[in-house]
């Protein structure tokens, strides 16, 4: 059995993070998808997630092609986990290239995949609160709607 691992926040769960997935999966025969944790995201990171850690780790096991989540709780557990889980391919986003090359030295071999060009969760967020800042004006709520036909 060929095993693959993949590292991420997946806050903001979108379809360019379904592709990664889909891709990742297909170096191998079961995926690990190490999902960074709270704490992990805000002290070393400095990156504040929507979604908590047990949030993002309920959606990411619901796509099919993942096979077993796990936390990320340190930069230095990527060493520790290639053994742990006897990896065979590690797969990261290609905005990471070359930095996680030192795994070929745990005989793993290492993937960068392109990203989807038009989506990113960083994207999302500024879209939002872009829209969000211009339609501030608009106050409607759902109790000011008639759905009553």
């Amino acid at each position: 059995m060929k095993r693959v691992i993949t590292y991420g926040t997946f806050d903001l769960l979108h379809y360019g993070h379904i592709n990664l997935l889909k891709r990742a999966k297909a170096f191998g025969d079961y995926l690990i998808v190490v999902v960074s944790s709270d704490e992990f995201n805000w002290n070393e990171k400095h990156k504040k997630c929507y979604f908590t850690y047990e949030q993002r780790k309920m959606l990411v096991e619901s796509i099919r092609y993942v096979d077993l989540v796990i936390p990320e709780e340190s930069w230095q557990q990527k060493r520790s986990d290639m053994h742990e889980y006897h990896i065979d391919t590690f797969v990261m986003g290609d905005d990471w290239e070359g930095k996680f090359d030192f795994l070929r030295e745990e005989g793993v071999e290492v993937v960068y995949l392109p990203r989807t060009p038009e989506i990113s969760s960083s994207q999302i967020k500024h879209d939002l609160y872009d829209a969000n800042a211009i339609e501030s004006e608009s106050k409607t709520s759902h109790d000011d709607i008639n759905t009553d036909p």
